[in-house]
């Protein structure tokens, strides 16, 4: 029996298919201003409460003539705080999308009758990817032929957190 000869897509049904189904990649969602950011970070339950015992700390502090010197040093260590966690959500947003960009994956694909290495982002549905050892799965595949396949799902199931 002879093997069959894979030919993949044609140019034109490539352009075709991009053109109705986009990049092979996740739609980024829309970024948060930095004031939303900051606002966000006097949601958490402590800085409510210390909110509060500073209002509490200037009440008490006007009636009993002693100023408020404590309500406003309350006030500075909350707003430190915000900016502080508000800059660091920028690092490890910014670090995070440098890693996305250093790690951009390439994959192998048969197309025109050839083996082509391509950018994973041009990958198109109907494409025909050969996987190897160490290889990323690119995008959702169909499987053809597999020998001794093992799959490790950890990047598919990991979460990343800013906070």
């Amino acid at each position: 029996m002879k093997p069959i000869k894979l030919i993949g897509l044609k140019n034109e049904e490539i352009d075709k298919k991009r053109e109705k189904y986009g990049f092979n990649e996740l739609k980024e969602k829309k970024k948060t201003s930095l004031l939303v950011k900051f606002l966000n970070e006097f949601k958490d339950f402590m800085i409510i409460v210390l909110i509060i015992a500073a209002i509490v700390s200037g009440i008490i502090g006007i009636k009993e003539g002693e100023g408020i010197t404590d309500s406003i040093i309350i006030l500075i260590v909350v707003i430190m705080n915000a900016i502080i966690g508000v800059v660091q959500e920028n690092k490890a947003e910014k670090s995070l999308e440098a890693l996305q960009k250093m790690s951009a994956h390439v994959c192998k694909v048969t197309r025109n009758g050839k083996l082509l290495v391509i950018p994973a982002r041009e990958l198109v549905p109907g494409d025909l990817v050969t996987l190897e050892t160490g290889d990323y799965v690119p995008a959702d595949l169909r499987l053809t032929e597999a020998v001794n396949l093992k799959i490790q799902e950890s990047a598919l199931t990991r979460r990343i957190s800013t906070k």
